[in-house]
C-alpha cells in the first residue's frame, strides 16, 4: 500500500501543519510463528501495552494496531496472530488475518526468536511475504542467549532471505528497541499522520477490556484450556463492566470457576487491576462464565464471538 491507500476501515489522514512532503508514515505487519514475542515487541515499540501477552501460543486473535508517534514520522504496527498449521476453523481464520495484513502494509517485521532454530514454519512464513515488500528481521529474546549465539543466528538469517535489515532485540530488557524503530521509520514512505498525537491504538475500549480479562484467564489456567477461552463485553457503563467468558465444555466451566469460585475471583482481581489502569478509575467488574460448545469450529459461534 501507499500512504494514500490506508488499510480497509482505517483512519482518515491528518496532515501535520507545515510537514506536507516531509513527514513519513506507514503500516508495518508484525508477523511470525506463534509465541515468538510479536505482541511483546509491539508493546515495547509503542511504549505501552496495546496487545495482551502470555506464554501460550495463539494469544493474539485479531489484527491490533499499535501507533508509534514521533515528530517526523508515524509507524503503525499491525500485530497479527501467529501463522500456524490450523486445526480448527478459528485457526484458519487467524491465518487469513495474517495474509490479509501482509497484503496491505508498507513493510513486514518478522519476529524470529534467538533461542529457537529456524524451522519449516519460519520458511513457510517467508514464502507468504509478497514480492517486493520490505522485510525486517527482528531477532527477539536475545536476553535468553549469549552473544555468540546471537551472532550465529544473524548469520543464518542473512543467508535465508533478502532482508532490509536484521536487528537483534530484547523487549524485556529494552535492548535494540530504539534502533529497530529507526529502521522501520526509514522504510516508511512520505505521507500524512494517520492518527492524532497521543493515540496508541485504535482498538475500541470494549475490545481492550475483553482482551485484558482473557489475558488474566490465560495466565491463571496455565496449560489447561488456553485456546477454549473467549471473552465478550456485555455491558460497559463505567464504573460498571459486565463480561461473558466463554469456554467449550461444561468441564472447562468448572476449571475456570475453580473450587468455591477461587480461580474466577483471582481472574477478576487481576483483570480489574489492568482495566483500572487502562480507564484511569475504579471499576466494578462482573464475569459470567458460559459454555458455547465447540465454538472454535462453529461458524455461527465464531461470528457471535467476533471472529
Amino acid at each position: 500500500m501507499t500512504a494514500e491507500t490506508p488499510l480497509e476501515n482505517g483512519p482518515e489522514p491528518v496532515i501535520p501543519d507545515g510537514q506536507t512532503g516531509q513527514f513519513r508514515s506507514g503500516f508495518v505487519a508484525v508477523v511470525g510463528r506463534p509465541n515468538v514475542g510479536k505482541s511483546t515487541l509491539a508493546n515495547a515499540l509503542v511504549g505501552q501495552k496495546v496487545a495482551i501477552t502470555s506464554a501460550k501460543p495463539e494469544t493474539t486473535r485479531r489484527q491490533i494496531r499499535g501507533i508509534v508517534n514521533r515528530e517526523n514520522y508515524q509507524v503503525v504496527l499491525v500485530d497479527t496472530p501467529g501463522l500456524h498449521r490450523p486445526r480448527t476453523l478459528l485457526g484458519e481464520r487467524l491465518n487469513d488475518l495474517v495474509r490479509d495484513a501482509l497484503a496491505d502494509v508498507d513493510a513486514a517485521l518478522v519476529c524470529l526468536p534467538a533461542d529457537q532454530a529456524v524451522g519449516p514454519g519460519d520458511k513457510f512464513l517467508l514464502g507468504c511475504l509478497p514480492d517486493g515488500l520490505p522485510r525486517v528481521a527482528a531477532v527477539t529474546k536475545i536476553d535468553r542467549v549469549k552473544r555468540p549465539a546471537v551472532a550465529e543466528k544473524l548469520t543464518q538469517l542473512d543467508e535465508l532471505a533478502d532482508w532490509s535489515a536484521l536487528v537483534p532485540v530484547s523487549a524485556k530488557a529494552a535492548d535494540g528497541i530504539g534502533r529497530l524503530e529507526t529502521v522501520l521509520a526509514d522504510l516508511m514512505p512520505p505521507g500524512p499522520r494517520w492518527y492524532q498525537d497521543g493515540e496508541v491504538t485504535d482498538e475500541p475500549l470494549a475490545m481492550r477490556i475483553a482482551e485484558l480479562v482473557r489475558e488474566a484467564a490465560l495466565q491463571d489456567v496455565r496449560q489447561e484450556l488456553p485456546h477454549s477461552v473467549a471473552v465478550v463485553v456485555d455491558e460497559l457503563e463505567l464504573p460498571r463492566i459486565r463480561v461473558s467468558l466463554f469456554v467449550e465444555r461444561d468441564s472447562q466451566k468448572g476449571i475456570i470457576i475453580g473450587v468455591k469460585g477461587a480461580r474466577l475471583r483471582r481472574i477478576g482481581v487481576a483483570a480489574r487491576s489492568q482495566i483500572e489502569t487502562l480507564v484511569g478509575r475504579k471499576i466494578f467488574l462482573e464475569i459470567h462464565v458460559k459454555v458455547a460448545k465447540e465454538w472454535q469450529r462453529d461458524p455461527k459461534a465464531l461470528a457471535k464471538l467476533g471472529f
